[in-house]
């Protein structure tokens, strides 16, 4: 069974919105973590970005992508 997608958004990031609506439309499985209602969540993303608060970042398995740059 492959990994469930994790995608780290925010509402005021514009990219975050676009990810989840490609990922939607391509009928993806996926967990959304949204950092502002789970702040808590910022220690995570700066560990897989190291350091940086940049959204979104989308984390399958092993692979960790950071920003949209489109899926399909």
């Amino acid at each position: 069974m492959a990994d469930t997608m994790v995608v780290y958004t925010h509402p005021e990031c514009s990219y975050s919105g676009a990810l989840k609506a490609e990922l939607d439309d391509l009928g993806a499985e996926y967990l959304e973590i949204d950092l502002a209602l789970k702040p808590e969540e910022w220690a995570t993303l700066e560990a897989l970005t190291g350091g940086e608060r940049i959204t979104p970042v989308s984390v399958e398995g092993d692979f960790v992508s950071i920003g949209f740059h489109g899926v399909g």
